[in-house]
Order: structure tokens, then sequence, then C-alpha cells
């Protein structure tokens, strides 16, 4: 049913937001059940290359109970494709300012991927603004060259080296935005190629032909590989006290789900689920489960508890 439905009706209302003088955009929901206003309102944030589209299969299902919001990280989907350092704590600042502004109560923060490390930091760094976490998928790119072969670890240095000039990354993501390569790229990222359709690939490749993408591109890839690009998790989940639900598609082939386990043990309050025969997006990729599970988990976790 929702699946007929184009995806701007299944997000909600779209607003822009000036965030330190860049445009950025939002979706916004409100609780359909008026006996529910009291329910913290949940902030989902969107993986690396995605964007608010990307929950278009869980807002319509979660707003029956919950306000939502869901955010364009800055370079990312309609948000504006800014020229400047890419950091997790940058999103962080955005996200905070964002809940300041429009929000200012505790809120859940749902993300997948890059997402949910951003709202893992927010979470450590501004503890006042959540009530609960939700992560899908957690990256740490702290451990990026730890997982490769010691062996093998200056050879791709070098390489990266090599391709990290502007003019190779821009030329570069003139080829990978092409609809064909971006769903190739998605058939790593998903388990269930039934979930890869026509909207899905243009959900990821529209953004990318936005004004400025390429210096964005090349930006958030010199970004990654520098060493404050993010926090450890080893060093920031460990701090947190609140309810935290970590998912995780077991066929992910750009996340070892081997530090599902890991991670799980760095705090006794994450209670983790493992997905078998899902991939890197699971609440795009199986939306019914991953949206049983977090409301269950939130009835269970969050609103027994108020």
């Amino acid at each position: 049913m929702l699946q007929n439905q184009p995806w701007q009706q299944r997000i909600g209302n779209q607003r822009e937001w000036i965030w330190r003088g860049w445009q950025t955009r939002y979706a916004y929901t409100r609780s359909i059940n008026k006996h529910h206003k009291s329910r913290p309102p949940l902030v989902l944030l969107h993986g690396f290359g995605a964007s608010i589209e990307h929950w278009r299969n869980n807002i319509p299902v979660l707003r029956e109970n919950y306000t939502v919001y869901a955010l364009d990280l800055l370079g990312f989907g309609a948000s504006r494709k800014a020229d400047t350092n890419y950091t997790i704590n940058l999103w962080v600042e955005q996200i905070r300012d964002f809940w300041q502004t429009l929000i200012n109560e505790p809120v859940i923060l749902v993300g997948n991927s890059i997402g949910s490390l951003v709202c893992l930091t927010a979470a450590a760094t501004y503890p006042d603004m959540v009530k609960g976490l939700v992560m899908l998928n957690l990256p740490d790119v702290s451990l990026r060259q730890e997982m490769l072969p010691k062996i093998i670890q200056p050879l791709v240095t070098t390489v990266e080296n090599l391709v990290a000039s502007p003019l190779l990354i821009k030329n570069l993501l003139k080829l990978v935005r092409k609809p064909g390569i971006i769903r190739n790229w998605a058939k790593l990222a998903y388990e269930d190629k039934t979930a890869i359709n026509e909207e899905l690939v243009s959900i990821l490749s529209i953004p990318a032909y936005d004004e400025g993408a390429e210096q964005t591109f090349y930006a958030l890839f010199k970004g990654v590989r520098k060493s404050n690009f993010a926090p450890a998790v080893k060093d920031t989940l460990p701090q947190l006290d609140m309810p935290i639900l970590l998912i995780w598609g077991l066929k992910d082939r750009m996340i070892p789900p081997s530090l599902a386990g890991i991670f799980a043990k760095l705090n006794p309050r994450v209670e983790l689920v493992e997905l078998p025969g899902v991939g890197h997006c699971p609440h795009d990729e199986c939306p019914e489960k991953f949206n049983y599970l977090i409301l269950d988990w939130l009835d269970r976790s969050v609103i027994s508890n108020q």
C-alpha cells in the first residue's frame, strides 16, 4: 500500500532550515495519535550518500504513535553541498542546533550507518538532548586501518593518496553518480535485491547532480581519511546511560557484522538485534521488521519507564 504512494507523501512535510548560512532540509510529521503527545519525538538520520527519503517506508508507520523528524545532513540529500571541513562533530552541531531551535525536548535519535555514528556522538556530547538511541549497522572510522591486514596498510594509504586529488575525485563522482553504477552499489549494500527499485536508485543518485556536489564529494572523501573525523566507538559508547537499541544486518558487506557483538559488550544498556539475511540498510531492506523492532523496543525500554 505505502509503496504505491510517491515518497513525497510518505515522509511528511518537507521544510527548509538555514543553519550557519547554509540551506538544509528536513521532514516533519506530527503523531496522528492525539493521546501520545507526551511521547518523545523521533529524529531520523540517514547514512552516507542517502537522505530523508531513505526513511519513506518507516515514517508512515512510526508517525502513528510518534512525532517524527528526519534531517538531511549538510552535504547530503537536498541540503547545501557546502565546501567545508566535514566531521562527525560538524553534523552533531547541526543536530544540536536543530534540536534547540525546533524541538527542545528529549528525543529518540535513530541513525543508519554514518548517521548512527552521528547519533552516538550527539548522545555522548549532549545527553540532555537524548532519551534513547537506535543505531543500525554502526561504523567505527577509527578501525578503518585496523581492519586491514598490516601488510597491505601502506599500499592502501599510497593508493588513497594518489587518488585523493580534487580533479580525480570530481571525475570519479561523475562516474559513480550514474544510475547504473548506483544500482550496482546498492547491490552491495542490500542482500535482498528486490528492494532495489527505480525509486531507490533515483533517491540515491539525484543529489549528486546538485550544485557543489563534486567539491563536497572531495571534501567528504578527504574528511573521512583524517584521524579527527570521528571519535572511536569504543571510547564513546561506554559513556552513555540511556536505553540503546543496536540493529545489525548480518549480510552487511560494508561494515563487518562481527563488530555488533563487540560493540554490544561496551555498554550494559545495549540491546542487540542481529538480522540474518539482511544487509547494510535494515530499515529500507526489511522495513516491516525494522518498524516492529523499534516500536516494540520503544514500548518496553522507553515508554514503560516514563
